[in-house]
């Protein structure tokens, strides 16, 4: 089972490297950027560089022209279109995107036919890469549970 993990229009370099982090230990493919807003990260304590690649893409249609062929986009965002991600069934082949801190999810983002969210005590969002490691650890456990 193969999947990747990003963030569209990221503010933060720290959530950037949180994510990558999170993705290598949780057994991602890769991970990736939609239109970069940040500077070069530096928290990568473990060098996950040398075991995950970072992949930026310039803007929406850069990432729509070389996602994976087969692999499934699914948007992750607080939204009442998105089902519950302890409901949902991870594909084998998946692409999550995740939205920008200030901004959530773009346009274009938001008419992937596939969205989750996470349910949470309180209906607000969650740090992004805080929100990347849950989808993760759920698909990770859901995983196990298959085998």
């Amino acid at each position: 089972m193969c999947f990747a993990i990003g963030i569209e229009h990221t503010k933060t370099d720290v959530n950037v490297g949180t994510l990558w982090r999170s993705a290598y230990n949780f057994n991602a493919s890769m991970i990736f950027t939609i239109g970069k807003r940040y500077k070069k990260q530096s928290s990568d304590t473990q060098k996950t560089w040398r075991n995950i690649p970072l992949i930026h893409f310039k803007d929406w249609n850069d990432f729509k022209e070389h996602t994976p062929f087969g692999w499934i986009p699914i948007g992750v965002e607080l939204t009442e279109q998105a089902v519950s991600l302890d409901k949902f069934t991870h594909p084998k082949r998946a692409v999550y995107v995740l939205g920008a801190e200030d901004n959530g999810l773009s346009k274009e983002a938001m008419s992937l036919e596939n969205k989750i969210y996470i349910p949470t005590g309180k209906p607000q969002s969650i740090n992004v890469a805080t929100a990347g490691s849950i989808v993760m650890y759920d698909r990770f456990v859901k995983e196990r549970l298959e085998t």
